[in-house]
């Protein structure tokens, strides 16, 4: 993939998350600051942004979002595919979520 290419995704996905970010602080900011794992003052700023700005921000060669997952253990319990799929999946949520608390605290 050229360099080219991949900046232009980078731009993409910055466009795609901005906007979902807003939308979710504009639906339920306490919901959507546990699950993007923003500070209430992050979402504040994203909510209040116009879309001039959204598209300014976005053209950014620079990744807006990045993987919150650092422990394996909730990569294994998000890939699991097994008959136990949706235990999994709320394991996996609730360790996210205690992380989130932890890092904002």
């Amino acid at each position: 993939m050229r360099a080219n290419e991949i900046l232009e995704q980078i731009r993409e996905a910055n466009l795609s998350y901005l906007l979902l970010a807003k939308q979710m602080i504009n639906d339920d900011k306490a919901e959507a600051v546990i699950r993007l794992g923003i500070d209430e003052q992050t979402a504040e700023l994203l909510s209040d942004l116009t879309t001039a700005q959204v598209l300014k921000m976005a053209a950014s060669d620079l990744p807006m979002c990045s993987l919150r997952f650092t422990d394996p253990q909730v990569w294994k319990l998000a890939s699991d595919h097994g008959k136990d799929r949706n235990i999994s999946g709320m394991h996996a949520a609730i360790l996210m979520a205690g992380r989130s608390v932890n890092i904002q605290a």
